[in-house]
């Protein structure tokens, strides 16, 4: 059947960059491991069965450099195995200790036979290359991996200092091209935050689209003709897509969204603090603080402390049953705007969402997405999923109009990311950009010590504008450490800043950060400069 219309579904993966190899355990390096066991791999799990059973889907992902840097790494990658392996361990004392006549065998269980799963996958498989997997993927035709900002830099705040926003970009794509062997054609804009004229760089580095909050598209300079059903040309030529709110609703909404319903996993509750501190005190921090171990047995079951045992078969089979409504809802929301666009084009539903949700939040998010894909081919109806690309492809002409400034943050705007409790990063993270741009003006030709202090100090200062850390601030959760991780970056970089300049490189110091903080290895310094008109692209 001809479809009416298209969903775009993109999900953003993103963690900062957490490594501290000063330390034999650090707390903040389980956001890592407990995303690649929650979401990254049964992602890709479930696009892998999807493949194998000739299954037709469509799926955009982001994949941030600070997450590339952190799956190509080899100390994170034998934390992680050796993190995984404790898992299993763990999951099979608690088999042992539930025994087989316990309310809580069936999900001891799943435990199991999941992480068994993800380490066949992950490290037999792939070697802990996890990186190729998704290149692989992407080859295969249902993935499309688009690239986000270096280190996920929120750019309205950096509008101010042109260079510094170069750089988040032209690294971003220089560390795409090394991953996956071709130019990103698409960019996820950190928090969606965008600003008038923020396109006219975005196409100086070859990116074709982008995706903006709803508001973004709405309050452009012109009345869009077909709302944020159909791409905006910006004055530039590149695309600006806008997220639909019913479709994100629901699943975004705490009050409407399915992850909600009463039958599925409760993130809160975990083992690591309901089971006496002698039995799991190898699992959770040497120092005795009890943290999620990810061995949840209980269901929501209500809004009280009341909490009943989980029952996957249920947990699934909902899941399906959401997964077909989200399809009736979507195939009647594009037969309303068929309606109302005729012939003109198909509308196109864009459908946004951290790729977190999916399995770390909501635990069977990954299932919900399969049997989402599954239902639509299997039905064949109105509704097709697509790419950016595609879209762009089938219809190349679209109206031209100028976005507006806009995040998906709390309120649609720059609040989040600027307000009390995070404005005093601002004047340090401009000053030391406008010193890191005029550094490499005045050493053009660096190489040696001068060269590799160069390049350090361009990587610190990227770590710092990283806009995980004044969205923690405002959040109020792991504060010390996103201040700490600010002031850390800032202060390596005002110190290889100056000995830079007295000429008095201190090479101890400077491998040490090298070997602390070691991304974009082959990292291009000439970013942070304004391009040479023949560089520019018409």
């Amino acid at each position: 059947m001809t479809p009416q219309g298209y969903i775009l579904m993109v999900l953003h993966a993103h963690l900062p960059f957490v490594r501290h190899p000063e330390f034999p355990f650090f707390l903040e390096e389980q956001w890592y491991y407990e995303a690649m066991i929650e979401t990254y791999v049964p992602l890709l799990l479930m696009m892998q069965r999807l493949y194998d059973e000739g299954v037709y889907f469509r799926l955009t992902m982001s994949l941030t450099p600070p997450l590339c840097a952190m799956m190509e790494d080899e100390l994170l990658g034998q934390r992680f195995q050796k993190h995984l392996h404790k898992l299993i361990e763990l999951a099979e004392r608690e088999r042992a200790r539930v025994g087989d006549h316990s309310p809580f065998t069936s999900v001891v269980d799943m435990y199991r036979r999941k992480l068994h799963e993800i380490r066949a996958f992950y490290q037999d498989r792939w070697g802990g290359k996890i990186l190729r997997a998704f290149a692989e993927m992407q080859r295969g035709g249902g993935l499309d991996i688009i690239s986000c900002a270096a280190t996920h830099g929120f750019l309205p705040l950096m509008e101010m200092v042109p260079g510094a926003v170069r750089a988040q970009l032209g690294v971003a794509v220089d560390d795409y091209m090394r991953h996956f062997g071709c130019r990103p054609q698409g960019l996820w804009l950190p928090e969606c935050g965008y600003y008038p004229g923020l396109d006219r760089t975005l196409k100086e580095f070859g990116l074709r689209y982008f995706f903006l909050e709803t508001h973004g598209v709405l309050h452009a300079d012109r009345r869009p003709k077909y709302g944020v059903y159909a791409p905006l040309y910006c004055p530039s030529g590149v695309a600006a897509f806008g997220r639909d709110t019913e479709s994100s609703k629901a699943v975004w909404s705490a009050e409407e969204g399915y992850p909600g319903d009463y039958r599925y996993r409760e993130f809160y509750r975990d083992i690591g603090f309901d089971l006496p501190l002698g039995y799991i005190q190898n699992y959770i921090h040497p120092d005795g603080i009890r943290i999620n171990t990810g061995l949840k047995y209980y269901k929501i079951t209500g809004t009280g402390n009341h909490k009943e045992p989980y029952r996957e078969s249920e947990a699934l089979a909902l899941a399906a049953e959401h997964a077909g409504n989200f399809l009736f809802n979507r195939v009647k929301q594009v037969e309303h705007l068929h309606g109302m666009f005729g012939h003109e084009r198909k509308p196109l539903v864009v459908s946004l969402y951290d790729a977190e949700l999916y399995g770390h939040w909501w635990y069977e998010g990954p299932v919900f997405l399969e049997q989402f894909f599954r239902k639509m081919h299997a039905l064949q109806q109105q509704l097709r999923p697509v790419t950016a690309a595609e879209y762009l492809r089938e219809y190349p002409l679209n109206q031209k109009a100028l976005p507006s400034q806009s995040t998906w943050g709390n309120k649609g705007y720059n609040e989040v990311w600027l307000e009390s409790s995070n404005d005093w990063i601002y004047r340090h993270l401009h000053v030391a950009a406008e010193r890191m741009i005029a550094a490499v003006q005045d050493y053009p030709h660096s190489t040696g010590l001068q060269g590799r202090a160069l390049n350090q100090m361009a990587r610190e200062l990227l770590l710092a504008q990283s806009s995980d850390w004044a969205f923690i601030m405002k959040t109020g959760t792991h504060v010390d450490y996103a201040v700490r991780r600010t002031r850390e970056h800032l202060g390596y970089f005002d110190r290889l800043h100056s000995t830079l300049r007295e000429g008095n490189i201190n090479e101890a110091f400077l491998h040490q950060c090298e070997s602390q903080d070691n991304v974009f290895p082959h990292i291009n310094v000439r970013h942070f400069c304004a391009a040479a008109p023949t560089e520019q692209r018409p």
